[in-house]
């Protein structure tokens, strides 16, 4: 634009100002352009840090931005530099484009623009060139008009929002985080003169690009801010010597098949509050990239830590890289349906618990066994013989664990793992036997789902990766309070992995057949976590067994999460915590339950009162009656004895509290009956 231009233009307005009626209704007249622009979808960590973020649709980085989240100091820079009478002038600088307008007058070429801020943004939003008289004529009006429409901090946002800083990148958030890694709230001096003198001449001073370019310019803003005393001597020289960026800085990308989740649920919503923890995340993709790397060809690595107090989930990663490489990064394993192997065997020993089938010090035959049919036998072909059900557990030991299920019956097994917030995939529509040993499909997600309830006492855990999810949904409960502390009891005495401290962590491994799935699940008194190793496409991994390969990346990554465990809870008071011989006869040895009334035994024990599914009052006391059987009689509720060797048929006890009881009465021939009621202390007044 020439000399002859600006002073026109100056005049133009000066004569408008005359007019001041027509002046107004020309301005008020003004079509504004769309002042919403499509901004970055952000996923933010718990502590509000950036996780993520999304390009907008026609590729660029424009990041939302307000004014009180940009260091003061640039700001002042800018304004300084660009606009020093932003806030009082009504859009257009009248003595800037006469100063202007002189100066190009008298050297016969512009030396300096008459630009204000709003100007800019005027032009911005319209996208237009800041060349021809017409073009400046137009961002003069909607200046004008936007400093109506508009407060000062409205416009000095968009501005914020839209400068252009070289590339796809837009605004001074996006340009903050693409050239020094940072929020702009954290601009040092130089970074902050580097950042006002780009929107000028942004393809020409790309610090990634023509750096001596960007060090010449952001030297003259440093200098003339220091001629005007914005900045001083020392900062400006201790700018000047700093180095130029010459390389853009990857965008946040953490957590990519989570956020990519959650944006596909919410594709409306700007800004995913997340509960993920942005150090604890970074930290654990980076085991899960070394832990790949480090096992075999295609194998990928997936983990998820979640605080089982309040579900939330604090890391999330789906693979040991994200992208479609040999290793499927792109599938999100923390959701892909597998065999648990034998991690659901704790959940089998802990409803054996609960219905007083059997004790951590009961003993139980590890023999070769026929079940139906079905002949399965230990990972490693041995048989111990006679084994407490601690040890079972704790060795994974198969043919215990089938015993139980048997006991337990496969059905009531599914409809506590899906108490527990799983969805179990079952091949043949129908559980068997065969679920003990991982004979059903689970996800990462519903495993650590299933030990966040063994470690919140027995109480299903949603687990909820925003943070804002609904609320929790009433208490669900998986096992008995008793019956969980048990289990994590049992789990708490495993031998850590070599080279792993032994920190009284509470852990469990699988291995699925054919050494296609490598599983590790353990939790301390605060936090629970889950690591699945092995090849998306379903593959074999020759060797791959959980406890040599999952349970070292499980330690590592408690070592990650902090610097101690979290004790385990003592045991609550309905635990019988005593040793074999001081266990009640009938649970001293496993016997399975009922399976001489299943054959039709008329001596088997009947639990007369109460039946299954009844609902009592209870009111202080609570009868109980058997019929059959050969005393003396063993009274359970919940897996804790509550009568020991009995002989008469009918007694009283002491009321359970209220909710669900599973009450089971043994004989002396280690026969037993159970049932399943409800005690409600109010129900007499309905």
């Amino acid at each position: 634009m020439s000399g002859r231009a600006i002073l026109g233009l100056a005049v133009g307005l000066f004569l408008a100002a005359l007019g001041r009626d027509g002046f107004d209704r020309w301005v008020d007249a003004t079509h504004l352009p769309a002042l919403a622009r499509a901004t970055s979808v952000e996923m933010r960590a718990r502590d509000g840090a950036l996780l993520r973020a999304y390009t907008v649709d026609d590729g660029r980085w424009r990041m939302a931005v307000a004014p009180d989240a940009v260091d003061p100091r640039y700001l002042a820079m800018l304004i300084a530099y660009e606009d020093k009478r932003f806030w009082d002038h009504p859009g257009v600088d009248i003595q800037a484009l006469a100063r202007a307008a002189g100066q190009a007058l008298r050297h016969g070429r512009i030396v300096s623009g008459g630009s204000t801020l709003t100007m800019q943004v005027a032009r911005l939003l319209e996208d237009g060139s800041t060349g021809r008289w017409p073009g400046k004529l137009r961002q003069i009006r909607v200046a004008l008009a936007l400093e109506r429409r508009l407060g000062k901090s409205d416009i000095l946002a968009l501005y914020l929002q839209l400068a252009p800083f070289g590339g796809n990148i837009e605004g001074v958030r996006a340009a903050s985080l693409a050239y020094f890694g940072k929020e702009p709230a954290q601009l040092t001096p130089a970074e902050a003169a580097l950042l006002v003198a780009l929107p000028q001449a942004p393809e020409a001073r790309r610090p990634d690009r023509v750096p001596a370019a960007a060090r010449a310019a952001r030297a003259r803003v440093l200098d003339r801010l220091a001629a005007a005393g914005v900045i001083g001597a020392e900062a400006q020289a201790t700018a000047r010597a700093a180095p130029v960026p010459d390389a853009r800085r990857p965008f946040p990308a953490l957590a990519p098949h989570l956020t990519d989740r959650m944006r596909a649920a919410d594709p409306g919503r700007a800004v995913h509050h997340l509960q993920i923890d942005a150090g604890l995340q970074a930290s654990l993709e980076a085991l899960a990239t070394r832990a790949a790397r480090e096992t075999a060809e295609r194998v990928s690595v997936a983990i998820l830590v979640a605080d089982h107090r309040s579900g939330a989930v604090l890391a999330q990663v789906g693979s040991a890289g994200y992208g479609a490489d040999r290793r499927a990064g792109f599938v999100d394993m923390t959701r892909a349906v597998r065999s648990p192997g034998s991690t659901l065997k704790p959940l089998i020993y802990g409803l054996a618990f609960d219905r007083g089938l059997a004790h951590p010090e009961t003993r139980i035959d590890d023999l070769p066994a026929i079940f139906d049919g079905y002949a399965p036998t230990n990972f490693d072909g041995l048989y111990r013989g006679e084994v407490s059900v601690r040890t079972a557990l704790q060795l994974s030991l198969n043919i215990p664990a089938v015993r139980l299920t048997e006991a337990v019956g496969p059905a009531p097994v599914m409809a506590r793992l899906r108490r527990a917030g799983a969805r179990p995939v079952l091949p043949g529509g129908q559980p068997g036997l065969a679920i003990a040993l991982g004979g059903v499909g689970v996800t990462l997600e519903d495993l650590v789902a299933l030990y966040a309830g063994l470690a919140n006492g027995g109480i299903a855990v949603p687990l909820a990766s925003r943070a804002d999810a609904p609320a929790s949904q009433p208490a669900r409960p998986v096992l008995s309070a008793a019956a969980a502390w048990h289990v994590g009891d049992i789990l708490s005495g495993l031998p850590p992995p070599p080279g792993a401290p032994r920190n009284g962590l509470a852990y469990k491994t699988g291995t699925s057949y054919g050494h296609r799935d490598a599983w590790a699940l353990g939790f301390d008194g605060r936090h629970v976590a889950g690591v699945w190793i092995g090849r998306p496409d379903g593959t074999p991994v020759p060797g791959a067994f959980g406890g040599a390969l999952a349970a070292p990346i499980l330690f590592e990554v408690f070592g990650r999460l902090k610097p101690a465990l979290d004790p385990l809870p003592g045991p609550p008071p309905a635990a019988l915590v005593v040793s074999h011989a001081a266990l009640p006869w009938p649970l001293q040895r496993f016997r399975p339950r009922g399976a001489a009334a299943a054959a039709g035994d008329p001596d088997a024990p009947i639990l007369a009162f109460p039946p299954d599914g009844a609902e009592l009052a209870a009111d202080g006391t609570l009868p109980l009656r058997v019929e059959a059987g050969r005393g003396p009689f063993t009274w359970l509720a919940d897996g804790a004895p509550i009568a020991v060797a009995r002989r008469d048929r009918q007694i009283e006890v002491p009321a359970p509290g209220p909710g669900f009881v599973v009450l089971s009465v043994i004989d002396a021939e280690g026969r037993a009956a159970r049932s399943h009621i409800r005690i409600d202390p109010h129900l007499a007044d309905r």
